[in-house]
Order: structure tokens, then C-alpha cells, then sequence
């Protein structure tokens, strides 16, 4: 039978390291989203001030109402997540 090695990092650092990455990829994905949600809403902005007819100030209203609603969503999230925007920085350098 052969001996096992006992390093000071295991099975459970590797485990601790994979889980840290998995929450920094999840951090870093959700400042894309959350960038990604600001460029809609201001394109939503600049569509319904460029609206012309009933139609398409219909259309405008609901896709800004839609934008904004899904960045206040993701910033809550973010929140609640701890991300603050100094680490936004931080996290997508990596």
C-alpha cells in the first residue's frame, strides 16, 4: 500500500480554490450583465426620445421601463453580493 502524501494543500484548498473562482467568474459575469443592462437602458433613453408616432412612443416607454427595471434588479444583486464598484475594476482585470 502506498503512503499518502498529507500537503498542507489538500483535497479541501483545492475544493476552497475551485468554489473562490466559481464566485469570482459569477462576480465577473454579473458586472458584464450589469454593464451590458446600462448600454440598453441608455439606448432605450435615446430610442423613446426619438420616437415619433403613438406607436412608437408606446414601444419606447415599455422598453425603457423594461431597462431600467432589469439594471436595478442586477445592482441590487450586486448588493447583495458584496460587489461594490471599486471591485468592478478589480474583478474584471483577472
Amino acid at each position: 500500500m502506498k503512503p499518502v502524501l498529507q500537503w498542507p494543500y489538500g483535497k479541501k484548498s483545492l475544493k476552497a480554490k475551485t468554489e473562490k473562482e466559481t464566485i469570482l467568474k459569477d462576480k465577473q459575469m454579473l458586472v458584464f450583465e450589469i454593464r451590458k443592462a446600462h448600454q440598453n437602458w441608455v439606448a432605450a433613453q435615446a430610442h423613446f426620445e426619438f420616437a415619433l408616432d403613438k406607436d412608437q412612443v408606446d414601444y419606447a416607454i415599455y422598453a425603457l421601463e423594461a431597462a431600467e427595471k432589469r439594471f436595478e434588479m442586477l445592482i441590487k444583486q450586486a448588493k447583495q453580493s458584496g460587489i461594490s464598484l471599486i471591485d468592478t475594476d478589480r474583478l474584471t482585470e483577472v
